[in-house]
């Protein structure tokens, strides 16, 4: 094991203990092949309860920055109390993981999960599948924020994985059910997922990964980022520019600061008791 797996595990391990003290994409001119949709997935007629709230309605008033970047509106299926209530945490990272980085993610999960903590992911091949998979296992919550429009299923792999998400926790969506899907969407989703979301994690990322652009979209819309600290002996430049800009590295000696990051309530709770 090398000196950044052993330190990575460390910290995960150590986290932990403040926990229980502390409380393949097909593509033709751009357009994406949605191999599968809900409207296969036999869901108890939950394709038929998709609906649309606006950004504010689910996390309170935004600043101007917010409101800039925001979609007009956010399809829901699902729980959507999952966005109005407690402290959320993406887990993000490439398509492609080696069996590490998915181990990391999958423990990451377990730990946020641990302390009640949201557990917000893309639903993509790779560290998003470890992440949504992790959460359900440990008997948390887990949100699903789509590159695709919530009656359609990107991969195909994970068709079962969303109607449960749908079912019993929340997926999320800013494409209008019906529309297409193209390549763009992608990045669209990475800052939405970043705007629902109080904290980014990033596990693993290649150095042309998409995941990259989630991690300058959550330090635009003000959200806290974390690199983990493997990823700072990769000789990666976007982990040094990333840094130079505000992100974190997510270490054992840090990890008193993540935790402290995170807040106990939601954005809309928060606001719900202001006096103004």
């Amino acid at each position: 094991m090398t000196r950044a797996s052993s330190t990575s595990t460390y910290w995960l391990e150590a986290l932990e203990l403040i926990c229980l003290v502390r409380w393949p994409v097909s593509a033709a001119r751009g357009k994406i092949e949605i191999v599968a949709t809900t409207r296969e997935l036999g869901d108890n007629g939950r394709v038929d309860t998709y609906r649309w709230k606006t950004p504010e309605d689910l996390l309170g008033p935004l600043d101007e920055v917010e409101r800039k970047h925001a979609p007009e509106k956010l399809w829901v299926a699902g729980d959507e109390v999952l966005l109005t209530h407690g402290a959320r945490v993406s887990i993000v990272g490439s398509r492609k993981a080696s069996e590490l980085g998915l181990k990391r993610a999958a423990k990451l999960a377990h730990l946020l999960v641990q302390c009640g903590v949201t557990v917000v992911s893309g639903l993509a091949e790779g560290i998003d599948g470890a992440a949504h998979t992790q959460a359900l296992r440990s008997g948390g919550h887990t949100v699903a924020v789509l590159g695709t429009p919530l009656d359609k299923t990107f991969p195909a792999m994970h068709r079962d994985l969303q109607a449960e998400i749908i079912r019993n926790h929340l997926a999320v969506s800013q494409f209008a059910p019906g529309s297409s899907t193209t390549r763009a969407s992608f990045p669209m989703r990475n800052r939405t997922m970043a705007l629902v979301s109080d904290a980014t994690v990033i596990i693993e990322a290649g150095a042309k990964s998409g995941t990259i652009h989630q991690g300058w979209e959550a330090l635009r819309l003000g959200r806290a980022l974390y690199i983990l600290e493997s990823l700072t002996r990769c000789g990666f430049e976007w982990v040094d520019k990333l840094r130079d800009h505000g992100a974190h590295v997510l270490s054992d000696g840090n990890r008193e600061v993540f935790m402290d990051s995170l807040p106990e309530e939601s954005r809309i709770e928060r606001f719900a008791q202001s006096p103004f």
